[in-house]
């Protein structure tokens, strides 16, 4: 464990016993901020401070952890819980396969290893073999692959590399057939795949400035810029390729054309799908990328390209999304729209993805949250439905035009992934393979179904539990939602779903507004000043939950990750009396402030901002941290993050447990649970993901008064 965990603790009094828990003492701090006129204070504003660089957020962090360490050990039923929870992870796990440079690609799990495994095939029939193990790069597992991307010629992986589950990332660069690692390394890329060129000689990439000394964790993510990478040449000979320095807050994508004539650059400005296009003839050395579509109002994603007639899903006259080209020889920025031409029309579900393979446009489509797949022809004519199923979730259909295969995975809440190749001229379906997690899908059901929120808007909500529920109204239950970014939350499955349903809980996933599962209204309509409605679905699913009798509110817990995180901190502010258990994981708390660190101000799309006055009233009045009031009685509330959350900075939890252990009144616990070497989720090992899971779980056990056999 790093050192500043290990402090010794003279000045923070911990101390926790089978009565009731004491919480360190936190120091408060003179900090009162004016926005628009409105006096607001932050007494806790020193807990921003990064862990590494400030000993005394090292301390408190220290202190919160040992509180909550002594409150685990209290709870015998914890271990029994792990030991099943390591048991039924342990089982091969796998990726759908895919094509690349004339290869095939997989990851794969032996069960408990911390990092997947990359392996790569001659053919379909050759025996696999070990192409990037991440296990190797360190002895606790926190180092992690990220994005690959694979050189046509099939000579070149570049790969990059995450440390701590920070979102900062180092590419490197592979020879395939020796894995061979070259000296090639590319440092500061975040948020930034990498696109080869046709000779595989280098490749494009995006990176930032170097951050200030002591602020890499924290700074703003400003002046992204589009590079390219010769490959056997150092990092400062990287040719700069497209910047805006007009324009600091702009990120971008890039992609390189199956042809290999045109790089295309996707400008973006946030979280919101609107972009803006940029595209360079790579056959004219010289030339600067010209700009096609010049304004952040619509989803222009690239799809392919015949010549200079470029395909794109968009949402522009669509809110669910269509299929559309556009001839790059008579349009420029200031004309695109007019010729905008229709490939495949909006339909009454949404356009969720789309792979241009074998020539045919494979569309995943989303129905009430389920997948439906269907073939087009690049004229836009139906040739197929995939059969699937059921209700799940199918993902992967990735390939090159000239391929005729391609490979997907279907899952559901009981369902482990069953891997199939398709063959896209036929229509045949194969499976290949199918996970043995040690469970039987028939031991439990899965529903969906639809409830009224406070405004009359219908919402879908999934529902699964083993077989033969009684619903008496007094049954474990765990609410789990999202709500933001046009984020959809689609039938999955989950070991520690598995489990939760094992010990006797239902577990209930609601698609609320804010997400993606219905289109860019759908999402809208969660967000900025709409944002209450989020919340509001949530609360009504919860009731709805009670009404028919699944649960009661000693037995309800609710949980979220993230933008979900905020959803919970919201939950508990404005209906303490609800919810029996709150698990809020790497929550956005602070709503005043969180557009000042990382990457946090690409979410003013979605929240707004404090420093617009109107956006101010809306944040404030469901800020977590600001709507905790003294006296409360709260839920028992577990919070989760990390000293390495680049995304959503850990200062967001560290306050609100702060101000939350201080406002509250009564004896249910709120604690907080602080991963050291850990970040925002990616490329956790598994060894701290069981961990993590085992606490949560024996928290509800607990605090909901379950028992476990």
């Amino acid at each position: 464990m790093p050192r500043y965990v290990l402090l010794t603790l003279m000045t923070l009094p911990i101390a926790a016993s089978a009565g009731e828990i004491q919480y360190p003492e936190t120091k408060k701090i003179e900090q009162i901020d004016d926005y628009h006129g409105k006096k607001v204070a932050d007494p806790y504003r020193w807990l921003e401070d990064d862990v590494r660089t400030n000993p005394e957020v090292a301390e408190w962090v220290a202190a919160e952890n040992k509180v909550t360490s002594a409150y685990f050990e209290s709870i015998p039923e914890r271990e029994t819980i792990k030991q099943r929870l390591t048991e039924l992870w342990d089982y091969e796990k796998y990726s759908s396969p895919f094509k690349a440079g004339g290869r095939y690609y997989f990851f794969k799990n032996d069960g408990l290893q911390n990092q997947s495994v990359l392996y790569v095939q001659e053919s379909l029939a050759d025996e696999p073999r070990v192409l990037i193990d991440p296990n190797a790069w360190s002895k606790d597992g926190t180092v992690a692959l990220g994005g690959m991307a694979f050189s046509d010629d099939g000579r070149y992986v570049a790969y990059s590399v995450s440390e701590a589950g920070s979102d900062w990332n180092v590419w490197k660069t592979m020879e395939i057939a020796d894995t061979k690692v070259l000296a090639d390394e590319l440092r500061w890329s975040k948020f930034s795949g990498a696109a080869w060129t046709k000779d595989g000689k280098g490749f494009f990439y995006c990176r930032y400035p170097e951050p200030n000394e002591g602020q890499t964790f924290q700074s703003l993510n400003l002046n992204q810029k589009v590079y390219h990478h010769r490959i056997g040449t150092p990092q400062d000979q990287d040719v700069l390729v497209y910047e805006r320095p007009d324009e600091p807050e702009w990120g971008f994508g890039v992609d390189v054309s199956e042809d290999g004539r045109f790089l295309i650059i996707t400008g973006w400005k946030g979280t919101a799908d609107k972009y803006r296009i940029f595209y360079k003839d790579l056959e004219e050395p010289y030339g600067l990328p010209v700009a096609l579509v010049d304004e952040f109002e619509n989803e222009y994603t690239f799809l392919g390209n015949d010549d200079r007639v470029f395909y794109f899903r968009s949402d522009l006259d669509a809110p669910k999304r269509r299929i559309i080209s556009i001839d790059t020889r008579k349009a420029n920025a200031s004309n695109f729209k007019g010729h905008v031409h229709e490939i495949l029309a909006e339909s009454d579900d949404v356009l969720d993805d789309v792979n241009f393979v074998a020539n045919m446009f494979v569309c995943s489509y989303l129905h009430d949250a389920k997948t439906q797949v269907k073939l087009f022809t690049p004229k836009g004519e139906l040739v197929r439905e995939v059969p699937l199923e059921g209700i799940g979730t199918a993902s992967g259909f990735g390939g090159k035009r000239t391929d005729v295969e391609t490979f997907y995975s279907f899952s559901s809440f009981a369902t482990p992934p069953s891997i199939y190749r398709y063959e896209l001229l036929t229509g045949k379906t194969e499976l290949v393979r199918q996970a043995g997690a040690g469970i039987d899908p028939k031991d439990f059901e899965v529903e969906q179904v639809f409830f009224n929120s406070k405004d009359g808007t219908r919402v879908p909500m999934f529902l699964s539990y083993k077989k033969g529920l009684k619903r008496d109204g007094n049954t474990p239950t765990l609410l789990y939602g999202y709500g933001g970014f046009a984020i959809s939350l689609t039938p999955s499955f989950s070991i520690s779903r598995v489990q939760w349903m094992e010990m006797g809980g239902v577990y209930a996933m609601v698609n609320l507004r804010g997400g993606g599962e219905y289109g860019e209204e759908w999402h809208q309509a969660g967000t900025k000043a709409n944002k209450q409605n989020v919340f509001d679905d949530f609360i009504a699913a919860a009731e709805w939950l009670m009404e028919n009798k699944y649960t009661s509110r000693e037995k309800l817990a609710i949980q979220g990750g993230s933008n979900g995180g905020l959803l919970v901190g919201a939950a508990i502010t404005q209906r303490p009396d609800l919810f029996g258990a709150a698990l809020p994981a790497v929550g956005v708390m602070d709503m005043l402030r969180f557009h000042k660190f990382t990457a946090g101000r690409f979410w003013v799309d979605d929240y707004g901002s404090a420093e617009n006055a109107d956006e101010f009233a809306a944040l404030h009045a469901y800020s977590p941290l600001h709507n905790l009031k003294e006296g409360v009685e709260y839920p028992a509330t577990l919070i989760t993050t990390a000293d390495t959350d680049d995304r959503v900075v850990p200062g967001h939890s560290f306050k609100f447990a702060a101000r939350l252990q201080e406002a509250h009144k009564g004896e249910n616990p709120v604690l907080i649970r602080i991963e050291t070497r850990a970040g925002h989720g990616a490329g956790k090992p598994t060894e701290k993901i069981i961990e993590e899971v085992a606490d949560q779980l024996a928290f509800l056990v607990k605090e909901l008064g379950m028992t476990v056999e």
